[in-house]
């Protein structure tokens, strides 16, 4: 299954912003409007803190953490190790959706469907960082039939993951920016550390002694595959905030490709556990897919 242009196929796309702006509700609609697209779309949920993504999709059960199949974290003996400390890639990061064990696969048996990678209370006292979650993340390919699949990321609230990696191989990051300066500053932030990478910017090593594993990092950082940066704003109340948010992002030179105001009816689910009714915010979601398509149909 494919989108009318197909051009975002097998793509990674990673929603980012910071807490509360909305982020997993983006990642929701966004996966709807590009399964109406035709889209066959894997939703990655590597919040390592965040509940709900899976009722939130309408899907009946969360599924077991990935974590467990790549052998569970450093903290607790296993093999997935923090990226910033070991940039090592993952050992076979590939998952077939038609193969992998059903107890880690989520879906609605059109198209749709949910991996988790993990989440850090599983683990208990102690073992409470989440960069083995992120390296995961960072690594994870999503294939169906030997064809990859759109994958949709929902990163953990704010700025640790952008400084483990995992934006290298991502195809586009996606900013959410609800009504405030810190949501705006950090849309500002995402664009630049984007540009910089492309730019030829490598990563922070001076804390890495093995000159193997300084060289894995930089490698990651010169075969970074980002094309660039898009911002949806969201929980839009009226016209003159949006006016302003678009006047403050502007003074970043970033214009947002999509605004989902305010919704009673999106929060109340989110409070109830329900599945998110998105037919309200359909166009909104929509304007979304069209500007990736657009982006991805230039930059290739």
């Amino acid at each position: 299954m494919t989108g009318e242009s197909g051009v975002l196929q097998g793509k990674r796309i990673g929603v980012f912003g910071k807490g509360g702006a909305g982020k997993s509700t983006v990642v929701v609609l966004l996966a709807r409007a590009l399964h109406r697209h035709g889209y066959e779309v894997c939703v990655v949920d590597a919040d390592s803190t965040n509940a709900g993504l899976a009722a939130a999709l309408g899907l009946e059960r969360v599924p077991d953490p990935l974590m467990r199949r790549f052998g569970g974290t450093v903290f607790t003996g296993g093999a997935v190790s923090c990226p910033v400390d070991d940039p090592t890639r993952l050992p076979s990061p590939r998952i077939a959706l038609d193969a992998v064990d059903p107890d880690y696969l989520s879906h609605d048996g059109a198209g749709l469907s949910l991996l988790s990678l993990g989440k850090i209370t599983e683990d208990g006292p102690g073992a409470g960082c989440d960069g083995p979650v992120a390296k995961i993340a960072r690594d994870l390919e999503v294939e169906r039939d030997g064809r990859d699949v759109l994958t949709l990321l929902d990163f953990k609230a704010g700025f640790e993951d952008w400084a483990r990696g995992v934006i290298t191989t991502l195809d586009w990051a996606v900013v959410v920016v609800d009504p405030t300066t810190a949501a705006v500053d950090m849309a500002g932030h995402m664009d630049d550390v984007v540009r910089r990478i492309r730019a030829g910017a490598g990563p922070a090593t001076r804390h890495l002694d093995d000159p193997r594993l300084v060289e894995i990092a930089e490698g990651l950082y010169r075969d970074a595959r980002v094309r660039g940066t898009l911002c949806v704003l969201n929980k839009v109340p009226d016209a003159e905030s949006e006016e302003y948010l678009r006047a403050a992002l502007a003074r970043h030179a970033i214009t947002p490709v999509a605004a989902i105001h305010e919704d009673r009816a999106l929060a109340g689910a989110w409070m109830r556990g329900d599945r998110l009714e998105a037919d309200g915010r359909a166009k909104d979601a929509a304007a979304i897919v069209d500007a990736l398509e657009a982006a991805e149909a230039v930059a290739g």
